[in-house]
C-alpha cells in the first residue's frame, strides 16, 4: 500500500466503515461526515501516519458519542414502532410481535424470532447501517413469525419478496460481512462474521 494513498478504506473495531480521504488542497483543516454509507474523515496528505491515526480516533469518538447519545431509552420502543408499521405494511399485519428490541449480544446474526414468545432480537450492529437495511432485517423476522412452519421455503420466501430492496439489502448484508473478515485477517483478530439470519427458535 502506498504511503499516502488518495483514500483508504477499513472498518473500525466496532464495525463502522471508514474512508480516509487525503487531500493535497488541505493544508490544515479535517473534517469528518456520513457520506455514502460510510464515515469520511479528510485530512491533509502532507499529514503523518501517527498524526493520522490520532485525528481519526478522535473523529470516531465524537461520531460514536453522537450515536450514542441518538440510542436512547426509547430506541427499543422506536424499533417496536416501527416493526409494527412493517408489519401492516408486508405482512397484512399477520405477524404481531410482542417485543422487539436491540441486542449487542447476537455476533453470528443479523436477527433472530422466537415463535412462541413471539419476540424478535436485532443485532445492535445493524444501528449503523441504512434504514432500509435495518427495515428488510425486520421484515425477515416478522416473515418467520407469520410462516413459523416453513423455515426459508417457498411460502417464506413468497413473503419476503414483497420488500423490494431485498436484493440490495442481501447484497449489503453480505458485502459488510466480507468487508468485516478482511478486516479482521488483516489486523490479526478471529474471521468472524456474521453469515445471515437465523433458524426460527420454538
Amino acid at each position: 500500500m502506498p504511503a499516502h494513498p488518495t483514500t483508504v478504506d477499513f472498518y473500525a473495531e466496532d464495525n463502522i466503515p471508514v474512508r480516509i480521504v487525503r487531500s493535497t488542497r488541505r493544508t490544515k483543516t479535517i473534517s469528518s461526515q456520513w457520506k455514502n454509507e460510510r464515515f469520511v474523515v479528510s485530512v491533509p496528505a502532507a499529514l503523518t501516519a501517527s498524526a493520522e491515526r490520532t485525528f481519526v480516533e478522535e473523529m470516531l469518538k465524537k461520531y460514536r458519542q453522537r450515536k450514542a447519545n441518538e440510542v436512547s431509552a426509547n430506541s427499543d420502543h422506536q424499533l417496536a414502532q416501527r416493526a409494527k408499521e412493517l408489519d401492516l405494511q408486508y405482512t397484512g399485519g399477520l405477524a404481531q410481535p410482542v417485543s422487539v428490541r436491540w441486542v449487542s449480544n447476537q455476533d453470528k446474526r443479523w436477527g433472530s424470532a422466537t415463535l412462541y414468545q413471539r419476540t424478535i432480537r436485532l443485532s445492535s450492529r445493524l444501528q449503523y447501517m441504512p434504514q432500509w437495511v435495518q427495515d428488510y432485517v425486520l421484515v425477515h423476522e416478522l416473515c418467520h413469525l407469520v410462516e413459523p412452519t416453513d423455515g426459508h421455503g417457498k411460502r417464506f420466501q413468497s413473503l419476503l419478496n414483497r420488500f423490494e430492496r431485498r436484493a440490495e439489502a442481501d447484497a449489503y448484508l453480505k458485502a459488510f460481512s466480507t468487508g468485516y473478515r478482511a478486516h479482521a485477517r488483516e489486523v490479526g483478530q478471529p474471521q468472524e462474521g456474521i453469515d445471515g439470519f437465523d433458524d426460527l427458535e420454538s
